[in-house]
């Protein structure tokens, strides 16, 4: 995703960011009492993980510069055959996304009233933590693997695959991408349902929950939930190794919390845990905003020929060439 943009609103002092406290009678409630959390909603965002600068949030002048700059950006990139977003996507050279295909939301991400210029909160500087060597040392496999790995499918990464969202866009953490941000929450008393559009994975949250035996893995974890207040928390383990979030290892653990602000927005806040491959936790914050539906069939694979295409240019690329006479 693009990051130049921010460079435009990052030269004032930082602003203070107040706690977003919303009005209880303004919150829509379920009935048995907690915050009604259904809908469809969607994270679609410009604001990029890490924060460009030393400035937190921006006025809304400064924002609407920043995101001016962002649009006429993603017009520039519109039918180039390399971009440096094409470059961000893995399709240098190849124009593989045209701009029709980008829906990654157009504002920076409003948080107490301000826009916020980067999703990590925690630490203060806006930054993820530095990687240990053997969260450095997981990385880079996962990435040799996609660079040299073509044997079979199952070596292929999980979302060239179609068994997960690409960039961690089925959660958890739940991260913008750049296009299918739209989520569905269903709720009753016993659990949460988290529909994601892209890949059409549903991620079941056990309210008051036990986790399995740590041999048990899922390709979202397991979530377990409770109600703290108005604020749903979700604890998830229990990873499958090979999401490996940012080079996570397989003691990955992710607690999330979803406030209803008001009628059209649900606070989402996460934090990372993982001594094995941060030097100490981290959490993003951010604004989920009430969208339009239906959310349609995401059809990952239909007349997509990428697979095919892969392992066969592998096997030619393996054959010995002979010389014509």
């Amino acid at each position: 995703m693009l990051r130049s943009f921010l460079l435009l609103a990052v030269t004032l002092a930082s602003f203070p960011l107040m706690a977003q406290t919303p009005k209880s009678s303004a919150i829509p409630r379920a009935a048995d009492g907690h915050p009604d959390l259904q809908g469809l909603w969607t994270n679609a965002t410009i604001t990029p993980l890490e924060r460009i600068g030393d400035k937190a949030a921006v006025t809304d002048n400064e924002a609407r510069a920043v995101e001016k700059k962002a649009a006429e950006d993603l017009q520039n990139n519109d039918g180039a055959s390399d971009s440096p977003l094409l470059r961000a996507a893995g399709s240098a050279g190849t124009g593989g996304y045209n701009m029709l295909f980008i829906d990654r939301g157009s504002e920076l991400t409003r948080v107490d009233g301000m826009k916020r210029t980067g999703l990590v909160i925690d630490p203060p500087d806006g930054k993820v933590p530095v990687t240990t060597a053997g969260g450095r040392t997981r990385g880079f496999a996962s990435i040799a693997g996609t660079l040299t790995a073509f044997d079979n499918v199952k070596q292929r990464p999980l979302s060239e695959r179609c068994l997960l969202a690409f960039g961690s866009s089925s959660g958890p953490p739940m991260l913008p991408v750049l296009y299918n941000n739209t989520y569905q929450i269903v709720q009753t008393p016993d659990a949460v349902m988290i529909l994601v559009e892209m890949v059409h994975d549903a991620r079941i949250v056990r309210i008051n929950g036990v986790h399995p035996a740590a041999d048990v893995r899922q390709w979202m974890g397991d979530s377990i939930g409770h109600w703290d207040g108005d604020t749903l928390v979700v604890d998830t383990s229990n990873f499958r190794q090979e999401v490996a979030f940012r080079g996570a290892s397989a003691d990955f653990h992710v607690t999330e919390r979803f406030r209803r602000v008001d009628a059209n927005t649900v606070l989402y806040r996460a934090t990372m845990e993982d001594p094995a491959t941060w030097a100490k936790p981290w959490t993003i914050e951010y604004a989920f905003s009430s969208a339009k539906g239906p959310i349609y069939e995401y059809a990952c694979h239909e007349g997509n020929y990428a697979m095919t295409d892969i392992l066969g240019g592998a096997r030619k690329m393996e054959t010995p060439t002979t010389k014509q006479k």
